[in-house]
């Protein structure tokens, strides 16, 4: 079994040093060396690069993929002129390691593609997203013909769709999915007609994103990206439909095993005590994660009440998870059934642990087993949670 783990965790490829460090240390350091190297996983960077013509909504966009308005403490300057004149980096608020860029305008008349590239450091960026909140121009086609011949990813994106459903509403005959479909053709036609071959629009409002071609969108770049890329997208979206909170969920879950895997070493050494400190500290920290990630944390929850006028105890009152109201070792017996159960575990890994070769492997596999069981039933809860807060943030109150 412990095999196993190994073929199926590649990546914990400095398990065996770090079990060497947990044998020469004391309980205290032992414990920062599991922490240490669990955070060397947040810090695989993904950096969005996000142009277009001044005025056409690139400074909102780079709000709204931060889960952020455009009045939030940390947003991007917006306005009816151009506020940005140099590459200006935006960390999300929860995952420092992505990085949304709000890149200077582009249509000046002296606009050179590749010189503006060249400006802005081409190399940073994973993925450029090309907002337009019209037709888009020449120097949308030029930037997109450069940013392909360097080897790179973009997007067309129209904005302020929800500004052109109001205007069509006016209409008798209105028809949203005929307006979509219209916008959409007039967009692509117009690319074509610019040399574009086989143009893809994603229709996106920044102010309500949740609706038109966002998850479209997400998807594309998701597929787009390499795979050690792809799960810091996911974690890095806003909650803001079902399906991302389920993408979210997977994405966690296939981390569950790494970390139980870190337990098990820790389990297989002989230090009395270790295993059930290392595996709180594991716990806590992975929980910890959950929370941010699925905006359940108490600095996404003020966002969310700000925005939704609802209170943070309302929406604390949804949640049903024995962890909401903290993580500690009281809310955490519950994932076993019992404190009695992490204590008694400990004793008998420690005991059996001492049994050279044999012990050690039933000693980790007692640890990842328990790990994992508890890991899984907390994010079970906090997805669940996640689902409550996301349909009761988007009802009307009464």
């Amino acid at each position: 079994m412990a095999s196993s783990w190994k073929a199926e965790n590649a990546p914990l490829k400095h398990l065996e040093d770090i079990k060497e460090s947990i044998d020469t240390q004391d309980l205290p350091s032992a414990i920062n060396t599991i922490k240490n190297y669990l955070e060397k996983q947040d810090l695989e960077e993904l950096n969005i690069g996000i142009t277009g013509e001044s005025g056409s909504g690139k400074s909102s966009f780079v709000n709204a993929l931060r889960g952020l308005g455009d009045e939030d403490e940390g947003s991007a300057k917006t306005g009816v002129v151009e506020t940005t004149v140099k590459p200006e980096v935006y960390l999300h608020p929860e995952l420092n390691n992505v990085k949304v860029w709000d890149l200077p305008g582009i249509g000046t008349p002296n606009f050179k593609a590749k010189k503006y590239l060249q400006l802005v450091k081409i190399q940073l960026y994973d993925v450029f997203i090309i907002i337009a909140s019209d037709r888009f121009k020449e120097c949308h086609a030029q930037l997109a013909t450069e940013i392909i011949g360097m080897g790179k990813k973009f997007y067309f994106v129209r904005s302020k769709i929800e500004l052109s459903i109001t205007a069509e509403k006016r209409k008798a005959n209105f028809n949203e999915k005929n307006t979509l479909r219209s916008i959409r053709k007039d967009c692509e036609n117009g690319l074509r007609k610019i040399n574009v071959k086989d143009p893809i629009v994603f229709l996106i409002s920044s102010w309500e994103l949740e609706k038109y071609d966002f998850n479209l969108l997400q998807e594309k770049i998701e597929k787009d990206l390499p795979q050690h890329k792809r799960d810091v997208l996911l974690l890095a979206l806003p909650n803001i439909t079902q399906e991302i909170n389920e993408k979210k969920k997977k994405a966690q879950m296939k981390n569950i095993a790494m970390v139980a895997l870190l337990s098990a070493s820790a389990a297989a050494v002989p230090v009395p005590g270790l295993s059930v400190a290392v595996d709180t500290a594991i716990i806590t920290k992975e929980i910890e994660r959950y929370f941010k990630v699925f905006g359940l944390d108490d600095e996404s929850l003020q966002k969310l009440s700000k925005r939704s006028g609802k209170t943070i105890e309302h929406y604390k009152s949804l949640m049903k998870s024995p962890l909401h109201a903290g993580i500690n070792p009281a809310s955490l017996f519950p994932l076993l059934g019992g404190a009695f159960l992490l204590v008694a575990e400990d004793a008998v890994e420690y005991a059996v642990s001492l049994i050279p070769l044999i012990g050690s492997v039933l000693a980790g596999g007692m640890s990842f087993c328990t790990v994992s069981a508890m890991l899984y039933r907390a994010l079970d809860g906090i997805a669940e949670d996640a689902s409550k807060v996301l349909f009761d943030s988007v009802q009307t109150e009464v």
